[in-house]
């Protein structure tokens, strides 16, 4: 017989239903084991042609009712061999390609992995321990694991490197001799800072992989998740000290004033004068630099708190910035250059983890004191109502430790309006 025939008559019988199944059983096995002939497999509920090609494989009988057939490997590959020249491990590379050794690609994927874990742990932010949180995240939960199966394992690599040309990150880290031009007001455009990071101006637009992997670094170091909607990511960016549109980010403002002579601090003047909360955006801080006129300015967190006051206090309120959750870079150039300028910041957020996290930074970034932030002040309002649970990682008030244990202990929140008749009383007395 020629060997074409042979071949044809192979695919033939091979193809059929008694053996469709057992070669695929035989494939799995020899996939699992690096190609090893050692073993059995076996068959369950088998039908009457695989009970007819597994007795004519081994010459021994199989009765009607078997309910599992079994067959060594090498039976099988011996088989193959006598009658179609061929073996099983060919026969099988013929028939549907060739096997796959997944042991080796489980080892060659676990080097991977720890490959560019290795890479990254070596990052000078490996002392940060965000950082570390943020690695142990992604390796745990599979992410790693799909980047390395596409090819992607790169991308880990990228991530830190925009981590670590973030703007607070570079001023811990000197010595960035590339370093691009920052914006005017101090922060880094978000491609920009791409192109440094990557070499390409478009790797952190929304929704790359890039991007998803660096926010999720952000999360972890604010202790918050990723926001779901776009304003959210670009106040993450922000919160590092890179943005996506210097008019996007913004600051809200009652009564600060203005000592200068532009046409945005005429405005801030004309607001102050009746009591008006105003919007400030980053472009105008950065290209018509404003000195806020106030020398104490009080900063909440929620609108809620400056509505009140414009609305019972007017122009008779205390300079009042609202930071609107995490500060913006625009929030954080007004008050970093109010600071300069003489004014003292005193600060508030929610009694929750995010909260002290939001004002411990104000204290070591602007040397703000804490209002109305200790324990006592918590665990007065909470007394006053309802809370919901406190959720994420815990943050420390160094300010106060108290207070974070106390938060700790009750395990509530308490948002900023529940204070809000002591606020008033602060701002009408200022």
């Amino acid at each position: 017989m020629s060997a074409e025939r042979r071949e044809h008559r192979e695919h033939d019988e091979l193809q059929g239903e008694g053996w469709s199944r057992l070669l695929a059983a035989a494939r799995r096995r020899l996939e699992r084991t690096s190609g090893a002939l050692d073993g059995d497999i076996g068959l369950a509920g088998p039908s009457e042609a695989e009970r007819r090609t597994v007795i004519g494989i081994t010459g021994r009988y199989r009765p009607e009712d078997a309910q599992r057939l079994g067959i060594s490997l090498r039976e099988l590959d011996g088989y193959l061999h006598d009658r179609y020249g061929t073996g099983l491990l060919a026969t099988l590379g013929r028939l549907h390609g060739p096997l796959r050794d997944r042991p080796a690609e489980r080892a060659d994927e676990e080097a991977r992995r720890e490959q560019a874990l290795k890479s990254a742990h070596s990052s000078r932010l490996a002392g940060q321990g965000w950082f570390a949180a943020w690695l142990e995240q992604i390796a745990a939960d599979g992410t790693l694991t799909r980047l390395v199966r596409r090819g992607d394992a790169p991308l880990l690599d990228a991530a830190v490197r925009v981590l670590e040309r973030l703007p607070g990150d570079r001023d811990r880290f000197p010595g960035d001799q590339d370093r691009p031009p920052a914006h005017p007001a101090g922060v880094l455009p978000l491609p920009v800072l791409a192109e440094w990071a990557t070499g390409d101006t478009k790797a952190l637009v929304p929704g790359s992989p890039l991007e998803q992997l660096v926010l999720r670094a952000l999360a972890q170091r604010t202790g918050g998740d990723i926001p779901r909607v776009r304003a959210g990511r670009r106040a993450l960016w922000e919160s590092a000290g890179a943005i996506a549109d210097d008019l996007a980010s913004q600051v809200l403002v009652l009564n600060i004033g203005a000592e200068c002579d532009t046409v945005v601090c005429d405005w801030l003047r004309d607001a102050a004068d009746f009591g008006i909360p105003f919007r400030l955006t980053l472009h105008q801080l950065a290209t018509d630099p404003v000195v806020p006129a106030a020398r104490t300015i009080f900063v909440c967190e929620n609108p809620a708190v400056l509505r009140a006051a414009a609305g019972e206090l007017q122009d008779t309120s205390a300079a009042l910035v609202c930071t609107e959750g995490v500060p913006s870079a625009a929030c954080h150039k007004l008050l970093g250059d109010a600071v300069r300028a003489g004014a003292r910041l005193h600060w508030r957020a929610d009694f929750d983890w995010t909260g002290l996290r939001i004002t411990a930074d104000a204290v070591a970034r602007h040397g703000a004191r804490p209002w109305r932030m200790t324990a006592a002040d918590y665990t007065a309002a909470l007394s006053k109502g309802e809370s919901t649970p406190l959720a994420g990682p815990p943050a420390a008030s160094p300010w106060d430790p108290e207070l974070a244990r106390a938060m700790a202990e009750s395990g509530s929140t308490v948002m900023e309006e529940r204070l809000l008749p002591a606020l008033l009383s602060d701002l009408t007395r200022t």
